[in-house]
């Protein structure tokens, strides 16, 4: 199945009231004596979205609140909270479900050919990406934006991280976002991250007489429970996609990618060569 979102956006919910929401649910459902995991068998989710959502650490959805409402019988308690709730930095809506999934996942692959990956930025490239945008972003906006990319890095440095692979262009790394010194600070961050276990670093060189992804950038998932998902952007919406189907020719793609790109001690002495010329 693949999903295409609307192109709009609204506030990502404040992590604070999230938490509230997050434990009627879980006082709801001890009163009405489900378990977590009888609650998601009830809902075709697993008992960890469950958990995930009464913690406070993913949104409880709008569909999903008003059927938990039906089946605990809480007179519309968890849609009339989830509609109040106080709103912070923007997230466009058709992102919202892409980062749920990442946080969670247990294997992550992406190829990037305009921008490095939001994984991969430091603070500094992150403002110069965002005050890059039209319309322009109040200033405030773009910290708040920054913080919640730099917030999505942590899973990089977990006591058990995903298995990750990023594919940039070489274009990428040559383009100046920023400035010289945002430029030369975000070289040394890749160059370090590039050392880390478990995380691939690969530069798709300029030159190269075949592409596999020409269609443009992508990211794949692995979940949890072993689902396998991919993710693509537009300018003004995206698609997550899980028909098998369609997530196997994103993954022979990158597979082929990883072939035509440099390997990783090649990709660091690219990155090595780069910062000798700064």
């Amino acid at each position: 199945m693949s999903t295409t979102a609307r192109p709009r956006s609204r506030s990502r919910r404040n992590a604070s009231a999230m938490k509230m929401v997050g434990a009627l649910l879980a006082t709801f459902r001890e009163a009405a004596g489900h378990t977590q995991r009888s609650l998601g068998e009830r809902f075709v989710v697993s008992e960890q979205q469950i958990a995930s959502i009464e913690q406070g650490r993913r949104p409880l959805k709008p569909d999903l609140a008003d059927q938990l409402d039906d089946l605990l019988d809480t007179k519309g308690a968890l849609t009339a909270a989830l509609a109040h709730m106080p709103e912070v930095d923007l997230v466009p809506l058709w992102a919202e479900e892409f980062l749920d999934r990442e946080r969670e996942a247990i294997a992550i692959s992406s190829y990037e050919n305009q921008v490095l990956p939001g994984l991969l930025q430091t603070e500094a490239y992150a403002r110069a990406v965002f005050r890059s945008r039209i319309p322009v972003i109040a200033e405030g906006q773009i910290e708040q934006h920054v913080e919640a990319r730099t917030q999505r890095q942590t899973v990089l440095h977990d006591k058990a991280p995903p298995i990750t692979c990023f594919i940039v262009w070489e274009a990428v790394l040559q383009d100046r976002l920023g400035g010289d010194a945002v430029h030369v600070e975000q070289l040394r961050h890749l160059r370090l991250l590039s050392e880390l276990p478990g995380l691939t670093l690969q530069v798709q060189p300029l030159g190269r007489t075949s592409h596999a992804a020409l269609d443009g950038p992508f990211v794949l998932l692995e979940t949890p429970d072993h689902q396998r998902l991919a993710y693509t952007e537009t300018q003004r919406g995206s698609h997550l996609i899980a028909h098998p189907d369609e997530v196997a020719i994103l993954t022979q793609r990158c597979a082929m990618l990883r072939s035509q790109a440099l390997n990783p001690e090649d990709t660091r002495d690219l990155l090595d060569r780069l910062l000798g010329d700064q």
